[in-house]
């Protein structure tokens, strides 16, 4: 069987066991809503065997100033500045992993794809996988020596909330939203000020790429699941959102890995759509 390198979606265990080099990236990416501390100490406690950690709030998100979203995107620069310094060159393979699903792991995969580096993937079945195959974890922290990230900014990749607004209820846009279902109704809203969601949205909850052993589905059950969503059309009308533009990431790379790729981001989703109140807001079932 002949293995696909470099890898652009998903990594199997078995491949990134077999396959890693010392001049691979694998960046473990856990983080709790809950505990923004819990990365970091869950990444001290045991991790990959030459893993970094980054940060979803600190790393992979921008300042907050209240009307951009709870986790707007980082300054481009600035991050890949960060990942030269972690030794990540313009060939090298990057490897994304978390143990949520690749709820936080896809957030580094779109980043890495939007400054133009594609050869980035998300460990399948994430931290558990790992371990439940009988693989060991470290508690040493590697030493990287900088390699040169050249930043080739892919801008179509995204729209913002003006694009969003102007599109509303035309077929120009297909907008799908990650949340959990309630939430999407505007029930139980914990996270945000305003429940609901936006006008004409379509509700796929990120958790439903995923089967009961925590791995994505296979590419041809999630290529007829967005099929049904996409209705036929083409998957680069969709636009993909959430509460705060990560859980997002993991429905773009769902469809990426069942081979519907052109789908573009609103990054700052529905924290920073509700933040305008002259924003349109639905609730209830959609």
């Amino acid at each position: 069987m002949t293995v696909s390198v470099p890898f652009t979606s998903l990594i199997s265990v078995k491949d990134l066991d077999q396959l890693a080099t010392p001049e691979w990236r694998v960046i473990d990416c856990r983080f709790s809503l809950a505990d923004p501390l819990f990365g970091r100490h869950a990444y001290a406690t045991g991790h990959l065997p030459g893993a970094f950690f980054l940060d979803l709030e600190e790393d992979l998100s921008g300042p907050v100033t209240g009307r951009n979203g709870r986790h707007p995107l980082p300054a481009p620069g600035l991050l890949a500045d960060k990942l030269g310094g972690l030794g990540i060159g313009d060939q090298t393979q990057v490897v994304a992993y978390d143990d949520a699903g690749g709820m936080f792991a896809a957030r580094l995969w779109w980043l890495l794809r939007w400054l133009g580096h594609s050869q980035v993937a998300v460990l399948n079945g994430g931290l558990q996988a790992w371990v439940s195959g009988g693989h060991p974890l470290s508690t040493d922290t590697p030493e990287a020596r900088a390699a040169a990230f050249t930043l080739k900014l892919q801008n179509g990749m995204k729209v913002d909330a003006d694009h969003v607004q102007h599109h509303l209820g035309t077929p120009d846009m297909l907008l799908i939203d990650a949340r959990a279902p309630d939430r999407y109704r505007g029930e139980n809203e914990t996270l945000d000020p305003v429940g609901g969601h936006i006008p004409g949205a379509i509700n796929r909850f990120f958790k439903d790429n995923l089967g009961p052993d925590g791995c994505f589905k296979q590419a041809s059950e999630l290529q007829e699941e967005y099929g049904r969503i996409l209705k036929g059309g083409d998957a680069h009308t969709a636009v993909l959102q959430c509460g705060s533009g990560v859980t997002a990431c993991h429905n773009l790379l769902a469809m990426e890995a069942a081979g519907l790729d052109g789908a573009r981001l609103y990054a700052g989703s529905w924290s920073e759509w509700c933040a305008d109140s002259t924003r349109p807001v639905a609730t209830g079932p959609g």
